[in-house]
């Protein structure tokens, strides 16, 4: 009882800490709000579980296992031997105060300062162990014509490659608004063997070269490579099917035409850009007739005369109505389909002149065929046109960073009116890292709160609060090491982090204050308080870390979003210990200075 009457409070505000830590994971949205909210909901209850059990069953058993007798008990020699060598550590880094404050700040500023060179993404590329092909043809195909394409791909692709299993294509699409398809596109869905890798040495990327080559060999497509999941979240969050999108905005659509072939080349030259295409708006062709004012005046002609006899023959008009019991049919009449796309046909109608004699159609318009825009895209209610790619062995952040130095010098040139903007999975990371840019230091200030609740100290409340840089430390410096890119899931690993980090720091510097309030001075208090509590953040740590392990080098399908958020976890959870027992004492003495009763 005396125990619980000691540690309930800073062991219910911990537990409050860590559950307002997490807060931010419920404010992001579309697919990263929907992969991180279970997350953090399973989080929150099980620590909500955890505090209930720790404060009523824990206390129960407790007083019916531990035995009741005054005889001392050893000390483990574990704890023996993790004292013998903290001690002294903690006695050196006492005695060099501001030695041990600069080397901790230099370490601080060396692994913020390789943060720059930690590539970033929205997240992880996720192997689904299939790819996915959107293949685009001109905009005159039809759909007999991409079905037997596609069946020809498919058969040649299983002939060529024995690492592929299956190959499905879907050609067009309904017109819902998330996802429209003419006949011109054609997604191709390729499943592998199990360990085709091993069986045919060949990697994924290795393959998917070789097939892009085999598909050059298909004249008038465009493929773009992509996997299942991937292509469908894209398009859904974003409407676009590539990693990165440059969006051109403007009014005429010849003009966003030609920015868009002078970007285009320059992004292919980018180290890392793969399948780039501009989105395809052109290669549609229709029938168009002018008419010729002054050759109709001649021949008392109206305008309206032409209009309706082009309206009858090639759109069809109501002729009469059919009687068929109590039911009654419109009759249109309109020339045969072979006759409507005839040039010739259509310029030897005869138009009626009111001065007696018929004059042929050519005599009155100019008959031709041109090409029009076979979609016009809008967003915010202007025009806009898409010039796409996918990244390929490199991070998102810097491929456009790169992007936007190049192209700087065709922005500059577009006309007053028109803008670029950059979309695809490079937006979504923008939108996810802006919104946890708000929802973080709004999370931090309650922790701040909390702590001030808990210990009635603005001072020791800011003191617990320096320990989550030196806790970012350790994750920056993991995600170096191993490569990884700083995407929405490291970000995630790096809240977690901030309330582990923050819940040791209550747990010593509360106790740290309890022995001041007994009448030890700083100095001592600091080193009876490490002694005693150097077991319980030391065995902590270590099982969290234990549990962390598999995840950390786990391999399959979804590994790739867990191993950013484990890794920072893991790293962050080292350096927070070592500073925690080291550099926490040194700084609560330095903000407590009073004489030490006792040296060690």
């Amino acid at each position: 009882f005396k125990a619980l009457q000691e540690e309930a409070r800073p062991v219910m505000f911990a537990i409050l800490i860590i559950l307002v830590v997490f807060l931010p994971l419920f404010t992001l949205q579309a697919m990263e709000g929907k992969m991180f909210k279970p997350l953090a909901l399973t989080i929150c209850f099980a620590l909500f579980g955890s505090l209930v059990i720790s404060l009523t069953i824990v206390p129960v058993i407790g007083s019916l296992v531990i035995k009741r007798s005054n005889r001392q008990t050893r000390e483990n020699p574990l704890i023996r031997l993790i004292n013998a060598i903290y001690m002294p550590i903690l006695s050196l880094a006492m005695r060099g105060r501001w030695l041990t404050i600069a080397v901790a700040g230099a370490l601080m500023v060396g692994a913020f300062s390789v943060l720059p060179r930690i590539g970033t993404e929205f997240l992880p590329p996720l192997d689904e162990g299939s790819i996915a092909i959107n293949i685009v043809r001109l905009s005159t195909a039809s759909t007999e014509g991409s079905a037997k394409q596609a069946t020809a791909i498919e058969k040649r692709l299983l002939a060529k490659f024995p690492e592929i299993t299956t190959v499905v294509s879907k050609t067009g699409r309904a017109e819902i608004a998330e996802d429209p398809m003419g006949p011109e596109q054609t997604d191709l869905l390729i499943m592998f063997k199990e360990d085709y890798e091993k069986t045919h040495s060949r990697s994924k990327e290795q393959i998917v070269l070789a097939i892009n080559d085999e598909l050059a060999l298909f004249p008038g497509i465009k493929p773009a490579f992509s996997q299942p999941i991937a292509l469908r979240v894209n398009e859904l969050i974003s409407g676009i099917k590539s990693d990165v999108a440059i969006k051109i905005f403007g009014d005429d659509i010849d003009i966003l035409i030609s920015t868009a072939e002078r970007i285009a080349p320059i992004l292919a030259g980018i180290e890392g850009a793969g399948d780039v295409k501009i989105e395809q708006v052109s290669g549609f062709s229709q029938i168009e007739i002018q008419p010729d004012r002054e050759a109709a005046a001649r021949h008392m002609i109206n305008i309206e005369d032409i209009n309706l006899l082009v309206e009858a023959a090639i759109g069809g008009k109501v002729a009469t109505t059919v009687f068929e019991g109590q039911r009654k049919f419109d009759v249109q009449v309109r020339f045969p389909a072979e006759i409507r796309a005839d040039i010739d046909v259509i310029e030897q109608l005869l138009v009626s002149s009111p001065l007696g004699y018929n004059v042929p159609l050519e005599e009155l318009a100019k008959i031709q065929e041109v090409e029009v825009p076979a979609q016009i895209s809008r967003e915010g209610s202007q025009r806009r046109l898409i010039v796409e790619c996918n990244v390929r062995g490199r991070d998102i952040g810097s491929f456009v960073e790169q992007a936007k130095q190049k192209l700087t010098a065709v922005q500059n040139k577009m006309p007053a009116g028109y803008r670029l903007a950059w979309g695809g999975q490079f937006e979504n990371q923008q939108r996810a890292m802006a919104r946890l840019k708000v929802v973080v230091p709004v999370a931090i200030l309650l922790v701040f709160v909390i702590l001030y609740s808990s210990l009635n100290s603005i001072k020791s409340s800011v003191l617990i609060l320096t320990n989550l840089p030196f806790a970012v430390v350790g994750g920056i410096l993991t995600i170096y090491l191993l490569k990884i890119h700083l995407s929405v899931a490291a970000s995630i690993g790096f809240i977690a982090l901030l309330g582990v980090a923050v819940e040791n720091g209550l747990v010593l510097v509360s106790f740290f204050d309890q022995l001041r309030e007994r009448g030890k001075s700083a100095y001592d208090a600091v080193f009876e308080a490490c002694r005693i509590r150097v077991r319980p953040l030391m065995m902590t740590t270590l099982t969290t870390l234990m549990g962390l392990l598999p995840m950390l080098y786990a391999k399959g399908s979804g590994s790739e979003i867990q191993q950013p958020l484990v890794a920072v976890i893991f790293g962050g959870l080292i350096s927070s210990l070592a500073l925690t027992l080291v550099i926490l004492p040194v700084l609560y003495v330095l903000l407590n200075h009073d004489e030490s009763a006792t040296t060690f």
